[in-house]
């Protein structure tokens, strides 16, 4: 396995926010707020702010800030769950649509760019790649953690 995998594994991911940023920085959107407002609009509306937080990978406390600017901005509301009073369900508001379907958009733009050169079974074995050693991880996480 060549040595270098490991960084380039770390490195597209970071290449692909930065692409994103730049592109979606005319809309006036933050990292932050574009994943955000993305992984609520493809997990649908009415999630709750702790299963929104563990989506994207941040703690649900880090996550209010973020909230709280969309709410202002007019793009989320909150309510509060009807079977748990503590929790509360995130949904997009209507004026959410039109900048949802821009930042998609843009999104398919770059991943086609990105992707550019790529046939699709290559891309299907890669995915396959990725999930083996994603797996492979877990499980050695899972040994770890029982190690100690």
């Amino acid at each position: 396995m060549p040595e270098n995998i490991g960084f380039k594994l770390s490195r597209i991911p970071r290449l692909w926010r930065a692409v994103l940023d730049e592109r979606l920085a005319p809309l006036g959107l933050t990292q932050t707020r574009w994943v955000t407002l993305y992984h609520l609009w493809r997990m649908g509306g009415g999630q709750a702010q702790c299963d929104l937080a563990r989506a994207i990978g941040v703690e649900a406390p880090s996550l209010v800030r973020t909230l709280d600017q969309l709410t202002e901005q007019g793009l989320i509301e909150r309510r509060p769950c009807n079977d748990d009073r503590r929790t509360k369900r995130i949904f997009l508001t209507s004026k959410a649509d039109p900048l949802l379907e821009r930042i998609d958009a843009i999104v398919m733009e770059a991943k086609s760019e990105m992707l550019n050169g790529i046939t699709q079974e290559e891309i299907a074995l890669f995915e396959d790649l990725l999930a083996r050693i994603e797996k492979n991880g877990l499980r050695i996480q899972t040994q770890i953690a029982s190690d100690v």
